[in-house]
């Protein structure tokens, strides 16, 4: 008979159920991990509000994509990875108590690091980091102290770069200070935020500037940030629809406009492998920013996701 595992289904907008289904079996170049876990991207929340681009029911599993566990068992040909090994992935069907992935997308996590680690999301935010261009001594504005804002702020600190956090709420400017902000600005007021920044920077404004939201709102400030010759760094997934900029303002100011997301999977292993060595280090601790669910609570984890209530930065669930 054939093994069986959970996985979660988006049956629907806000409608998951926990489904018992067949547990997929390596074939040539692919490998089976048991899950431990796997974070809930902000991504995510389009699919379970409802688009009417999407077509439910989702394949069990999806959308989860920032999965970690061991190696389960081993497709033929597969080098490089051993049964019982902790491993990140870079997959799609990571809400479930097993998945499986070709050998590429399947990434070795150090011995010394120990605990949570969804391996995608801490890559994009390597990633988002390196498009970026930050470096010694810069003045970098951060749009948004969520997850990916706090831990491209982290990386810019460690860079020996000025970091200014902006983000509505007061305790994500807290823990923006705590890793390492020079400056903490709310944003309830967007015009008061952008003299703040002013203010701060002797009118230069900021030679690095990265939103991290994905709102129409975030980018309008983040791009007022910007100084003549500086670089606007999107890394906010912009779900709902297109967007307006103020091209003449870019044009005048000469500015560079980059889209962070990387799409070249041997730059998200890259990231990824990376973001494990800083993790495993002590210089880069996301674990604090977690907050854990039950598989079977995943509904419970896109709610907090949605809703951000105090205190809240990221849902992981576990099997």
């Amino acid at each position: 008979m054939a093994a069986h595992m959970r996985a979660a289904v988006l049956a629907g907008p806000r409608r998951i159920e926990l489904a018992e289904v067949e547990r997929p079996r390596p074939g040539p170049g692919q490998v089976l991990v048991r899950l431990h876990g796997c974070g809930v991207c902000g991504s995510n929340l389009a699919p379970w509000q409802g688009r009417a681009w999407f077509t439910y029911p989702f394949a069990p599993g999806v959308p989860g994509h920032e999965g970690w566990g061991v190696v389960e068992r081993l497709g033929a040909g597969v080098d490089g990875l051993v049964e019982g090994q902790r491993v990140a992935l870079l997959s799609g069907a990571a809400f479930a108590d097993y998945d499986l992935a070709a050998v590429d997308r399947v990434l070795p996590i150090p011995d010394g690091l120990a605990g949570p680690f969804p391996g995608e999301a801490l890559g994009c935010a390597v990633n988002v980091f390196r498009r970026a261009a930050v470096g010694q001594g810069d003045t970098v504005a951060v749009v948004g102290a969520g997850f990916l804002g706090l831990m491209v702020l982290r990386l810019a600190a460690l860079a020996g770069a000025r970091v200014l956090a902006l983000s509505r709420r007061e305790t994500s400017l807290a823990l923006a200070r705590r890793l390492g902000a020079d400056e903490a600005i709310p944003t309830g007021d967007p015009g008061a935020a952008e003299a703040r920044v002013r203010d701060l920077t002797g009118g230069r404004m900021c030679g690095v500037v990265v939103e991290a939201i994905g709102s129409q709102e975030a980018l309008d400030l983040a791009s007022r940030l910007v100084a003549e010759g500086g670089r606007l760094a999107i890394a906010g997934y912009h779900q709902d629809g297109p967007r307006t900029v103020d091209m003449q303002s870019w044009n005048w100011r000469g500015i560079d406009v980059v889209n962070a997301h990387e799409r070249d999977l041997a730059v998200q292993r890259e990231g990824v492998l990376a973001a494990a060595r800083l993790v495993a280090e002590g210089r880069l601790d996301p674990g604090p920013l977690y907050r854990s669910f039950p598989l079977d609570r995943l509904a419970d984890a896109f709610q907090a996701m949605e809703e951000r209530p105090d205190g809240f930065v990221k849902a992981l669930v576990t099997p």
